[in-house]
């Protein structure tokens, strides 16, 4: 007699569809789960389409696969969400790569990634068709975000379109096992880009002391030997670019540890797939004029291929693989190809005119750049990773805003503008564009708006901006014709890190900024701050001190020592403290006759007591006094009575009277003053925390970039019971608007829309 088993009916084969949104496209997905749904027995096909990935597999089982999917994702893969719906069976055999689907896209380009070990071992290894040729790449590293048009990311979408592959290409572009396969910017020597000169031409133009206009992965760079101050110092005369810091590039973490002493944190933020500049504390060991005045130095490591082609032929052409990681003295400044504070160049021809003057060298290449893009810059402040400028590399990574809302677009504000777009519950913030004070700079402005939304597929609903009436990206976004909302600067820098962080409950903020109209028309910029849904309340300031001159007192720091001089009473002391500038005893006479219009801005305070030190009586480039008074800190120091604190606001006066008596050294005025700072901002918010029963407060601001100041501000926050939030996946300074911006503008669209229904049912 059979067994029951035996006489089973065979088990039905379960089909599942599974629907995978993220970043899944130009990651080397497809071929992921194709070669899964082989380790598993599975039917059925992957394909790419607008929302993402589909994949319909069936079988038994599915739970492994399922796990396996999220476990062993490729590396650049991000999994938002997984759907799966159990569907009928069809009985199909094998599993296959559909070709993709159009239609309207709701799915991501991933952001640019350095080249990975794997195409590094390929591009020195003398067997391999891949040989030291500079655009070598897979699935897993390249170019994505700047050389796409268009979704779903498939070739004819990329600036690869141009480029038909060889034979070697196509039969890797189509073999499942292959590292390359469905690769779109798969190219070799025989069929792919090409670059202008060779690297070893390169390296002898920089070891002779020339400038090279390199193009690379966002846009061109000019660079030259970080060694050769002679080189460093033309550079800086040709790009007429006085005191602002160089980057530099070096080849690997040991070559780094020569001239730069970076944490361990440090160290992994130079290891991130993004490559972005990091700033590192200098040894002092490169030129003075790469950094002056400063005591930390930008740095970088190589990610493109081509970079390590340049580190490679000047070690000597090195056999052997471990000689990859060993130091070399040879660092180059690399910095970004854009003439006077103009956009990134990408385009060949562009460089041949814009940086004739500037270079000795051009060296371009024919795989076009669709969308240009700068070195990201980071530091770790407060304990963590922080942005100072956020582009090539994280782009466009969206910031989860925690719920769905309208569409809506965001202008930022004048200076370090960036634009973002919400689509459903993401906000996604564009790459750096500028200060919008030319015409380049604002067609770049409205280059990025335009690429963003139509790579997005949205359409807008509402419209962000700053509420100073006279920023160009107000006036854009008047023209919208969409319902706008003007937010005020301050609001928008609490705003964004209350978004990146989902808070939507009321929350505490200071504002520690260099310049925002206020709600009274007045010049802010050391605000503290309530926000609650789509409004703000102004709970405190710093002192006011008198902006000499308007706009003329942040370039020329003196016009501000001059200010704090007045605040305390003591403009006697002008002559004293500025003895050569000719103009400082007129200012101070019809300061004591007409008075002056008055800010509360942080950064100028900086700059007033920069000045006092005889650290930067006037500025080559925006906030060089307060970043040269920082170098000067060691550690903050506290001075007992440097502040006062009534009805919210907080006084300085105290320090400032100290700094005009007692006359300390520039290191002593730099330490206690930031000492004064943390004590006084700390004191300051734990005041207003605890009378709204709160305890958190949102840290923003350009001010916070300042690490002792970041630094010290979170340990004494935490220390009086309150947690800092602060600024991670966008910059804290002015790049962070517009994140806040459109976050208040959704809160506000909603809460109206809900007050009308509200009263529609009334």
């Amino acid at each position: 007699m059979a067994s029951p088993a035996a006489c089973a009916a065979p088990t039905e084969p379960e089909r599942r569809r599974l629907r995978l949104r993220g970043a899944v496209q130009g990651v080397g997905f497809r071929p992921f789960v194709y070669n899964l749904a082989l380790r598993y027995g599975l039917s059925g096909f992957v394909q790419n389409d607008g929302d993402g990935v589909l994949i319909e597999v069936e079988g038994a089982p599915h739970d492994d696969f399922l796990r396996a999917l999220r476990g062993e994702k490729p590396p650049l893969a991000v999994i938002d969400s997984i759907d799966v719906a159990h569907i009928d069976p069809r009985r199909d055999r094998g599993f296959t790569i559909r070709e993709s689907a159009g239609g309207n896209a709701r799915t991501r380009i991933v952001a640019d990634a350095a080249v990975c070990e794997a195409c590094l071992d390929e591009l020195f290894d003398p067997e391999s068709r891949f040989h030291l040729y500079p655009f070598v790449t897979c699935t897993h590293c390249g170019p994505r975000f700047t050389i796409t048009s268009s979704l779903p990311y498939d070739r004819p979408q990329t600036s690869m379109a141009r480029f038909s592959m060889c034979e070697d290409c196509a039969r890797d572009y189509g073999d499942p096992k292959s590292r390359r396969f469905h690769a779109e910017t798969i190219a070799c020597p025989k069929c792919g880009p090409r670059l202008e000169r060779d690297p070893q031409a390169i390296v002898s133009a920089l070891r002779a002391g020339r400038i090279v206009a390199l193009k690379g992965i966002g846009g061109f760079h000019l660079i030259c030997d970080a060694r050769n101050e002679a080189a460093v110092d033309e550079l800086r005369r040709r790009k007429a670019r006085d005191a602002k810091p160089f980057a530099v590039m070096a080849a690997n973490i040991a070559s780094v540890s020569l001239f730069a002493a970076p944490s361990e944190a440090e160290r992994d933020l130079l290891r991130r797939r993004a490559r972005p500049i990091v700033v590192l504390p200098s040894k002092g060991t490169l030129p003075r004029s790469i950094a002056p005045g400063l005591a930390r130095i930008g740095v970088m490591l190589p990610y493109a291929p081509l970079h390590h082609l340049l580190f490679h032929a000047a070690a000597g052409f090195p056999a052997a693989k471990d000689q990859r990681e060993a130091a070399s003295d040879f660092v180059i400044v690399a910095t970004s190809a854009n003439p006077g504070g103009e956009p990134l160049v990408v385009d060949d021809d562009d460089a041949r005119r814009r940086l004739s003057g500037i270079a000795d060298l051009i060296v371009g290449h024919d795989r076009p750049i669709l969308v240009r893009a700068d070195d990201s810059v980071m530091a770790v402040a407060g304990g963590a990773p922080i942005f100072l400028r956020r582009a090539r590399g994280f782009v466009p990574e969206p910031i989860d805003l925690g719920a769905d809302g309208p569409c809506a677009i965001a202008f930022g504000a004048h200076l370090k503008t960036t634009v973002t777009v919400t689509r459903g519950r993401e906000a996604f913030v564009s790459q750096h564009i500028g200060d919008l004070d030319d015409a380049e700079t604002v067609r770049f402005f409205e280059e990025t708006t335009r690429h963003l939304v139509s790579i997005l597929n949205v359409r807008p609903e509402i419209a962000a901006c700053d509420a100073h009436p006279d920023f160009f990206s107000t006036r854009i976004a008047e023209e919208t014709g969409l319902p706008l909302y003007k937010v005020q600067h301050h609001a928008a820098h609490v705003a964004a890190i209350a978004a990146e962080h989902g808070t939507s409950d009321a929350i505490l903020g200071a504002a520690l900024d260099g310049y925002g109209m206020g709600d009274d028309g007045g010049a802010w910029g050391g605000e503290l701050m309530l926000l609650e849904n789509a409004s703000w309340k102004r709970l405190g300031h710093l002192a006011p001190l008198a902006l000499i001159g308007g706009d003329r007192a942040a370039r020329e720091p003196w016009r501000m020592g001059m200010a704090a001089l007045a605040a305390i009473d003591r403009l006697d002391l002008s002559a004293k403290f500025f003895p050569d500038v000719p103009q400082a005893a007129n200012v101070g006479a019809r300061m004591r006759k007409q008075g002056a219009a008055r800010t509360t801005s942080m950064g100028r305070l900086f700059d007033a007591v920069a000045a006092l030190a005889g650290v930067c009586p006037a500025q080559r480039y925006e906030g060089q006094a307060a970043m040269e008074l920082e170098a000067l800190v060691e550690s903050p120091r506290l001075l007992d009575n440097a502040y006062r604190l009534r009805d919210g606001v907080l006084d300085f006066a105290p320090f400032l009277a100290f700094v005009a008596t007692e006359r300390p050294s520039a290191r002593e005025t730099a330490e206690y003053f930031h000492g004064a700072l943390i004590d006084g901002c700390a004191d300051w918010i734990a005041e207003a925390a605890g009378a709204l029963g709160l305890q958190r407060v949102a840290l923003g601001g350009g001010c916070l970039m300042n690490r002792a100041l970041a630094d010290g501000l979170c340990g004494a926050l935490r220390a009086r019971g309150i947690e800092p939030l602060c600024a991670r996946l966008a910059p804290c300074n002015d790049g962070g608007i517009s994140l806040g911006q459109a976050a208040l503008a959704r809160a506000a669209f909603q809460t109206g829309r809900r007050e009308k229904e509200s009263a529609a049912c009334v």
